[in-house]
């Protein structure tokens, strides 16, 4: 039996993937199994490779590279090098010695021969592309396409009639040609129609090369001039259809209203001319307008046949037709082509000559200098190869680029914004389907829309460090592609998730500044509005009083009841005019105050009671506070974090993701780069506008002296302190300690078992 390859797996990010380090890992690449490979499709776009060499890879032109096309190039170039393991050595140069004997290193002589080098002992990308220009430059550059420049005189007319009749297509020096196909189809093209002309003799052809247009003026007419001797021969048949199949008055009447020209289309569905029994129809006056000049014409051309006339009767109409029934089934056989645009005598003398012969004689000299070509072509795929290929293989068998902080292909450059940089930022090919998949991903993500000069683009971008609260819309940063270009970007979308357990940890307690803020902000509004509707009540009350008090001399009085009024209208005169009464306190109000600050109190002392009675487990105490309050955010956060991947971002561009390709929190954290002050620098401490720092010692002593009062009224402080400073002995019997003390235990009685019965 086989022994199976023995393969080397590492783990990074969490992820476990293969390590491609040997030229026996690429012999065996086809027998790992495609599940284990990272990726099994990726866009020959929006990736940071050379179009050009995802070109070559991609074989089927689909625009995805798929894992058989990676396992095709890299079985070639197992067949090209003696080690594979070159490859892992980058660079565009290759060595000669390095490949095995065979069509390829012939081919690299070859060109090295064609620069004037044959001596060289390596080839490199640039040799390619200087002999492709050579190539460029000459008449014949082994693409198969030939161009006018590669004939003189009759033949190169005869190229420009195959690209007028059958389009062109460039060749390598970006000049319009043609190819075989479009030249043999020509050549049998115009070889059919001389052949088919050749069988038209003096019947055929009544007039010569007259013929064609005699016959295309009376196809012009012959319909309308059909229906005209028809119409004769009904008003001979009857006299009262004279009337009827000329225009009658309605239809005359109905133009009137309509600006009319010859071309009008109501002008032309009338009759040609005048509908008389046994008429003739005129070729030059009494004619409908709209084909004046179509008769006109008919007339010049059946001169030659009929002789001059004015007028034609039906009896010559049909002499005329007869004349070129021969031709029109000739024209009939006339078979199908694509050179209508050249006239027979240039077709004809196109085939008087060898056409088929001479552009084939062109063709053989454009294929014979197609090896050299193919050479080229072949050295230039493996400096591509050599050069781009195994960085596929480490952004697409595993992702070991990415992992290792080398720049992965699909990460587009670095967004700085908020005092951070952002390597992981993705191109956003399509934002629908981007904006549906990336929230699977896990991550806070910031789509930017980038612009530089004219040029636009959007990304996403992946915030896996810091803080959150300055991120939002409409914030700007400054996006560096791959290639060193910076580009405006503004922040448009913010998908939220946990960025690390810390963050998550001070959540809830930021989240609660912000309610008491809002909380604060409203109020104070409130408030604000308030006293503002006093003031202008206040001030519209006084610029609308009436100034009785300065004008009175004595106080009105108030009117007595009369005194003959009964009790109860007295009662209710006196409750009318009464003053009003001062505002006294509410002592109700003032007991439920009391009792409400009383119970803040004593929650407040019952807290601190059992906070201080735990003694050496305060820490724990507060620690589980702490969790208390922060663990469901951080319970959510780890959640979530352990689901944060980077397999959602690339599916949404294209690529076909086959494994987990997490994001644990220390990668993430080494994904955004935080400002800090570099090593050695100095911080000057004194800041001249510095605002004035709270008194946060006093604070924390007042606080702490409160603890320690509050712990000694408890007397938890009494077992540490000399008899005269506890509790119990400076308050007496009014200490919690004791009363708590002197509240007698509840006595269980003792059973005493009675006599055995």
């Amino acid at each position: 039996m086989t022994t199976p390859y023995r393969w080397t797996f590492y783990r990074s990010g969490g992820v476990d993937q293969v390590a491609l380090s040997s030229g026996d890992d690429l012999r065996h690449l086809h027998e790992l199994d495609p599940k284990l490979w990272i990726a099994l499709s990726m866009p020959t776009r929006g990736v940071e490779i050379d179009h050009r060499t995802l070109d070559l890879l991609d074989t089927d032109k689909d625009g995805h590279i798929r894992h058989p096309e990676v396992l095709a190039a890299v079985a070639w170039i197992c067949e090209v090098y003696k080690d594979p393991a070159t490859l892992f050595a980058g660079g565009e140069t290759i060595a000669l010695d390095a490949l095995r004997d065979g069509p390829v290193r012939s081919a690299a002589r070859r060109l090295l021969g064609n620069l004037g080098t044959p001596d060289g002992k390596q080839v490199s990308l640039a040799d390619t592309t200087a002999s492709e220009q050579q190539f460029a430059d000459t008449r014949f550059n082994g693409d198969g396409v030939i161009h006018a420049e590669c004939a003189e005189g009759a033949l190169r007319d005869v190229i420009l009639d195959v690209i007028a009749t059958h389009g062109s297509l460039l060749d390598r020096s970006g000049k319009p040609g043609i190819d075989k196909p479009r030249a043999d189809a020509f050549v049998a093209e115009a070889t059919a129609l001389a052949a088919w002309y050749g069988h038209a003799d003096a019947a055929v052809l009544p007039l010569g090369e007259a013929t064609a247009a005699a016959a295309d003026a009376v196809r012009a007419v012959r319909s309308k001039i059909d229906d005209y001797f028809t119409r004769c021969r009904l008003a001979a048949f009857d006299a009262r259809a004279g009337a009827a199949l000329n225009a009658n008055d309605a239809e005359l009447a109905a133009l009137s209203s309509h600006e009319l020209s010859a071309a009008s289309a109501e002008v032309a569905s009338l009759p040609i001319a005048r509908i008389a029994a046994n008429a003739t129809l005129p070729l030059s006056t009494g004619v409908n307008p709209a084909w004046e000049a179509r008769l006109t014409a008919l007339a010049a051309a059946v001169v030659p046949l009929l002789g001059a006339r004015d007028a034609l009767t039906e009896s010559s109409w049909r002499d005329l037709l007869d004349r070129l029934a021969a031709y029109e089934a000739w024209l009939a056989t006339r078979p199908p082509s694509r050179l209508d645009a050249l006239s027979m005598e240039r077709i004809r003398a196109i085939c008087a000559g060898t056409p088929a012969q001479q552009l084939d004689g062109l063709f053989e000299q454009e294929l014979a200098v197609k090896p050299e070509f193919d050479a080229v072509a072949d050295i230039e795929k493996l400096c591509r190869y050599q050069r781009d290929l195994a960085m596929v293989l480490r952004n697409y068998i595993n992702f070991s680029d990415f992992y290792a902080k080398k720049g992965a292909v699909f990460q587009a450059g670095t967004l700085y914004l908020d005092a951070r940089g952002c390597t992981l930022v993705v191109e956003v090919i399509d934002p629908t389907k981007h904006g549906t998949m990336a929230p699977m991903a896990g991550a806070y993500l910031a789509y930017c829309d980038c612009v530089r000069g004219t040029e636009k683009k959007t990304i996403a971008a992946a915030f896996t460090q810091g803080e959150v609260d300055n991120l939002m819309v409409g914030r700007n940063g400054v996006f560096v592609d791959r290639q060193d270009r910076d580009w405006e970007a503004t922040i448009t979308k913010l998908i939220e998730n946990p960025i690390s357990i810390r963050q998550a940890f001070w959540a809830p307690y930021k989240k609660l500044v912000r309610m008491i803020e809002e909380r604060v902000a409203k109020r104070a509004a409130t408030a604000d509005a308030e006293a503002t509707g006093k003031l202008e009540r206040g001030a519209e009350a006084v610029t609308t009083a009436v100034p009785a008090i300065t004008s009175a001399t004595t106080p009105t009085a108030t009117p007595a009841p009369p005194a003959s009024a009964p009790p109860a209208v007295a009662a209710a005169h006196a409750a009318t005019h009464a003053p009003p009464a001062a505002h006294k306190f509410d002592v109700g109000t003032i007991a439920a105050l009391g009792v409400a600050i009383g119970g803040i109190g004593a929650f407040a002392t019952a807290i601190m009671a059992t906070f201080f009675g735990l003694g050496w487990w305060m820490p724990l105490g507060l620690i589980g506070v702490l969790l208390a309050i922060s663990g469901p955010s951080m319970l959510l956060a780890f959640i979530k974090l352990r689901r944060r991947n980077l397999g959602p971002l690339l599916d949404a561009n294209g690529w076909a993701i086959n494994a987990m390709t997490r994001i644990n929190v220390p990668f993430g954290t080494a994904l955004t780069d935080v400002a800090s002050l570099p090593p050695g620098a100095k911080r000057m401490a004194r800041d001249p506008y510095a605002e004035r720092e709270p008194p946060w010692r006093l604070y924390i002593a007042i606080v702490c002296a409160f603890a320690v009062a509050i712990a000694w009224y408890v007397g938890r402080l009494d077992h540490y302190l000399p008899r005269l400073l506890r509790s119990t002995s400076v308050m007496g019997d009014a200490a919690p300690a004791h009363v708590e003390a002197a509240t007698p235990a509840r006595v269980v009685p003792a059973v005493v078992p009675g006599p055995a019965k």
